[in-house]
């Protein structure tokens, strides 16, 4: 069953909140904030809002500052929002709707000209977040692809390294697929690869990338994480891995795991260290878990 949509209310006046809620409660999940200082606390907590209906004339917080703020943060800039108002002249419309809202409805408010109105956006956003989904994820697993990893990685590094938290990389290579697929098969191997792919996202916080590197690789990021921690994780998901047994078959797979730091400072270098990590892996014999060591400097006498 599909999940109705999420619609947060804004309004300082209870009558109007529950007014507006009662218009809508049977077509989406309704969330009320009773004035700007606790919209600004609302939004940011699951499920987050897929559109936001707001007041202007509030008397703590008005509605075209709470805009300004939505609009200037990452996380919210992408909500749409409707000014609901009683200012019903062209020059309130046309600012507001420069802030960034996508509509404008005075009020009183008129039960089915609301209800069209937010259909509408809903169904726009509901469009764009599909797009925006199709083209940063792996078509075969639903993992994040190659070009996303990329991007989203050169930012949490530069993150990393400007407030010196610790970020970890862990490069997983699914052992002997080439022989899967010569043996059974590439529906099979994509099959496996899908189950594989799901067990890695299952282990995924909100805050790390799980995505496809390409073939039978997959690249998992962790935020906050040190090298030390990253190994147990990444342990705990060979052990999963290794009794998965998808399309009945015994699969395992070998792991690489880095830190950035000092030395490790960036994408291709953290990168590579976990795949010379995970290249040692396999060397060693497969299915197993290595860490990035950094060779030893040989000091002359």
């Amino acid at each position: 069953m599909k999940e109705k949509a999420v619609v947060l209310i804004v309004d300082d006046v209870r009558i109007n909140l529950q007014t507006l809620a009662h218009i809508l409660k049977d077509d989406y999940t309704v969330k009320m904030a009773q004035g700007g200082r606790e919209a600004l606390e609302l939004v940011a907590l699951d499920p987050i809002p897929d559109l936001i209906l707001l007041d202007v004339g509030m008397s703590e917080v008005s509605g075209y500052d709470v805009c300004k703020m939505l609009r200037e943060d990452i996380d919210t800039v992408h909500i749409p929002i409707i000014f609901v108002t009683g200012k019903d002249s062209i020059e309130d419309e046309e600012y507001g709707l420069s802030l960034g809202a996508v509509d404008y409805i005075t009020k009183p408010i008129r039960p089915l000209i609301v209800k069209a109105r937010i259909k509408t956006h809903i169904t726009l956003k509901q469009q764009r977040d599909l797009l925006k989904t199709m083209a940063v994820s792996d078509q075969l697993t639903g993992l994040y692809n190659r070009h996303h990893l990329t991007d989203a990685l050169i930012r949490k590094v530069a993150r990393a390294n400007r407030h010196d938290c610790p970020l970890s990389v862990i490069l997983i290579d699914i052992d002997h697929f080439k022989n899967v697929n010569d043996t059974y098969g590439h529906l099979t191997g994509d099959d496996i690869l899908r189950e594989v792919g799901e067990v890695i996202g299952s282990v995924a916080r909100k805050e790390d990338i799980a995505a496809r590197f390409g073939g039978e690789e997959f690249v998992l990021v962790l935020d906050n994480c040190r090298l030390e921690d990253a190994y147990l994780k990444a342990e705990r998901l060979r052990q999963k891995i290794e009794t998965l047994s998808p399309s009945r078959l015994d699969i395992t797979a070998s792991f690489g795991v880095a830190e950035l730091n000092l030395q490790i400072n960036s994408c291709t270098l953290l990168l590579d260290s976990a795949d010379k990590a995970l290249y040692e892996a396999k060397n060693e014999g497969r299915n197993r878990v290595n860490m990035y060591k950094r060779p030893a400097v040989l000091q002359s006498i």
